[in-house]
């Protein structure tokens, strides 16, 4: 068993011991993913059967790449037999062949976010409700909470505390929503992400020999991110482990920051009250980052009182301190990390892919994009429109699902009209009303006109028919065709391509949705070739793929070597070589709305716990003293969280990268600090603080150099001779002056870059000296 030789002494016993409840923590970057595989891959050599083992994951990439380390050490047709994917992903499996149980297809339709605003939007205008005061993603965060916790339309109906909420709110109306919303659900034969959990759970709680058979069929279950499971995962895990309780988790309650979606750290906190004979192990070492970044981190999260204790370190070498930056406003903090990343990047040998700028919301990427864009840096955002979202790949989509599921409204009313056919709002309005008043589903009307009357014209009635007609001849070939030979067929025949086509020579636009279309088609026949000659999988299996895809799972090739762009929340799992953290201001980071209880306030220190533990070899923290926030320039307090790191690992910069207590020496060699919490705004930031050296106040940026109030740019009190330093170029001389007034220039000799003209309006110079 020479594949646990690279495990230290806590991981092998961690590995080893697989037998009852077990609960692993690990820290950041302690090698979690490597001990759970090893752990899976050592139940099997000691003959537990592939076929018994369920381990849940949070990403399907997490999942394939487990599955692949395990096939190279006991063989990939074993590694194929474990059940191992996503909570969705493999609850969605046991709810396809179970659907009848519950009322549904076996192809059910899984309705993204997108479409369920959309379904929401309709029943919201159908009920004559006021969407400013419904608005469909407030009314699915709601829907979506209850179902987390188990709660059905009914029973949120009827329970006198919500509705009181809703009342408080003045929405009383959720309810019917709620209820009208699960009704359609039921009707297209549609699930939405949070059905399959909570129709899972409706699964094993109303048909036992459901529960006894995934009870025995699943003797071992091993949960990744334990600390990130919500009510609902909790319950089933609980359930399928009740009869052997060979379960193993593994999380880390520092890293616990899904509150918002209905994860409950109390799952990871209370674990030892569901199993008081459980095992607890400790993965301690941090095999990711230097020793500067793990002792940070250690001091942020020691601030919390609701943890498991634990002393995270690492022999890694003890690296370069945490850089603090202030910037005067957001758009500078952008230029300001823009051009840190392309010095680095021409300073070291690497890729673009090291480098990721994290944020707590994502309206704050404005200006890092457009920062990365006037220097050509590029980058990519996760979280934004993903390829399967893009309107072109959404239409032929539905024409898959349709074929699949002919009663998934939202994809019938996406694509029944498209590419035109001549079918009118009000025709299309007048079908609704009779499937509305005949309590059928839409599919049920446009098939049937003969058994359901209509008012629309006989010429629409006939191009509707037609419609139908393909789509029917489409699920004829579901069982017939593979994937990819049904999705080249469906392309063609429904005139999406032709449509796309002929639109090729309008401009680039048109060009890339074409292109897009192509790249949907290469990934359903990869899909095909992968699964293999015996069972290459249908377009309904594809379709399943696709639907439990997250953010992690859609980088594409045009994604490969950029930087990366996201929040913190979706940076978790992730790391970098260099992390800048941007944005560290009070009541953004940590939130306004958290800052009035501990609870949610421990959270936004995990939160920011999690941002540090993602870097590897930097990490850089910056703030502006100003944002513009709705129209509003407003001046911001640097966030109490840096002041709460142990100032030893910190090295407090000017914009422009000379150090704010090192007296103008290297990052490592000075610290300036903070000596108490942020409490007196814009006084307190660095640059104006005790404790600073001679040396460094000194140093006397550009902007502190205009000598009257309301003084410009010829103010500037720069003369040949000086000392300078430019944030790209470095250190150089004035050798000459020119202009006047907002024109006035600068030549500058800097040995590194040759001689430069400057406008020294926007050249943002910092004098050193003056010989």
């Amino acid at each position: 068993m020479n594949y646990l030789d690279g495990l230290n002494e806590s991981q092998r016993v961690a590995v080893e011991n697989f037998e009852g409840p077990t609960m692993v923590i690990a820290g950041a970057g302690s090698g979690k993913t490597r001990v759970l595989t090893m752990r899976i891959a050592f139940m099997i050599d000691r003959g537990v059967d592939p076929f018994n083992i369920l381990a849940l994951t949070f990403t399907n990439k997490a999942a394939k790449e487990m599955t692949e380390r395990i096939g190279s050490i006991i063989g990939s047709s074993e590694a194929k037999n474990i059940t191992m994917g996503t909570f969705h992903s493999v609850f969605s499996r046991i709810l396809r062949i179970n659907a009848d149980r519950l009322g549904y297809p076996q192809n059910f339709t899984i309705y993204d976010t997108q479409d369920t605003k959309s379904l929401l939007k309709d029943i919201i205008k159908e009920l004559n409700l006021d969407d400013k005061i419904y608005k469909p993603s407030m009314v699915y965060g709601r829907i979506s909470a209850a179902k987390n916790n188990l709660l059905s339309a009914d029973d949120y109906a009827h329970n006198p505390e919500i509705m009181e909420e809703d009342k408080i709110s003045q929405r009383p109306e959720l309810a019917r929503i709620y209820k009208a919303y699960a009704v359609r659900c039921f009707k297209a034969g549609a699930m939405d992400f949070d059905d399959l959990l909570y129709q899972t759970n409706i699964l094993l709680r109303d048909f036992p020999d459901v529960l006894s058979y995934y009870q025995h069929k699943f003797k071992y279950i091993l949960v990744d991110e334990y600390q990130d499971t919500n009510f609902a995962q909790y319950l089933i895990v609980k359930k399928l482990a009740a009869v052997f309780e060979n379960i193993c988790v593994v999380g880390d309650d520092a890293q616990s920051i899904y509150s918002f979606r209905g994860a409950n750290i109390q799952n990871i906190l209370n674990f030892r009250n569901d199993y008081p004979d459980y095992k607890l192990y400790k993965l301690e070492q941090n095999y990711r980052s230097t020793q500067n970044i793990v002792e940070a981190a250690n001091s942020i999260i020691s601030k919390n009182k609701e943890q498991i204790q634990k002393n995270v370190w690492t022999n890694n070498d003890k690296g370069n301190l945490i850089r603090v930056i202030r910037a005067m406003t957001d758009n500078e903090e952008g230029r300001i990390i823009a051009n840190k990343i392309f010095d680095v990047k021409h300073q070291e040998t690497g890729d673009w892919t090291d480098f990721a700028i994290l944020y707590r919301t994502n309206r704050q990427s404005r200006a890092f994009e457009e920062a990365l864009r006037k220097m050509n840096i590029p980058y990519k955002i996760y979280g934004g429109l993903s390829f399967y979202q893009r309107k072109e790949i959404k239409d032929l989509l539905s024409y898959f699902r349709l074929t699949a599921n002919q009663k998934d409204e939202e994809a019938l009313k996406r694509v029944i009209n498209y590419p035109k056919r001549g079918i009118g709002k009000t025709s299309w309005e007048n079908i609704i009303i009779a499937a509305n008043h005949h309590d059928v589903a839409i599919w049920d009307i446009i098939s049937e006109f003969g058994k359901y009357p209509v008012s629309i014209p006989s010429a629409t009635k006939q191009k509707i028919s037609e419609f139908v007609i393909m789509i029917q001849s489409f699920t004829a070939q579901l069982q017939s065709q593979n994937g990819y030979q049904l999705a080249q067929t469906i392309a063609k025949s429904s005139g999406i391509l032709k449509e796309l086509y002929s639109e090729k020579d309008k401009g680039p636009e048109e060009v890339e949705r074409y292109q897009n279309i192509e790249e949907l088609l290469a990934a359903i026949k990869e899909f095909t070739v992968q699964r293999g000659e015996e069972d290459p999988g249908t377009l309904a299996d594809f379709m399943m793929d696709v639907a439990l895809l997250t953010d992690a799972d859609n980088e594409t090739e045009e994604d490969k070597n950029k930087i990366s762009l996201m929040t913190i929340h979706s940076s978790k799992g992730l790391e970098f070589k260099h992390v800048y953290l941007v944005g560290l201001e009070e009541n953004l980071f940590p939130s306004q709305l958290s800052i009035n209880s501990r609870t949610e306030l421990e959270e936004e220190r995990r939160l920011f716990y999690v941002a540090v533990t993602r870097a590897e070899k930097n990490c850089t923290i910056s703030y502006a003293a100003s944002r513009f926030q709705w129209g509003n320039l407003i001046t911001s307090e640097p966030s109490r969280f840096i002041s709460e790191i142990n100032q030893d690992y910190l090295s407090f910069e000017t914009a422009y990268g000379t150090s704010q207590g090192g007296g103008g020496k290297s990052l490592n060699s000075g610290r300036g600090g903070f000596d108490k919490p942020f409490t007196g705004g814009l006084n307190r930031m660095p640059g104006s603080m005790s404790g600073q050296s001679g040396a460094s106040k000194s140093l006397k940026s550009m902007s502190e150099l205009t000598s009257k109030p309301g003084g410009g740019d010829e103010n500037i009190d720069i003369k040949v001779g000086y000392n300078v330093e430019h944030e790209r170029f470095g250190k150089g001389k004035v050798t000459k002056l020119e202009g006047a007034g907002v024109d006035r220039k600068a030549t500058i000799f800097f040995p590194h870059a040759g001689a430069k003209t400057l406008l020294l309006k926007f050249a943002k110079l910092t004098i050193l000296d003056i010989d």
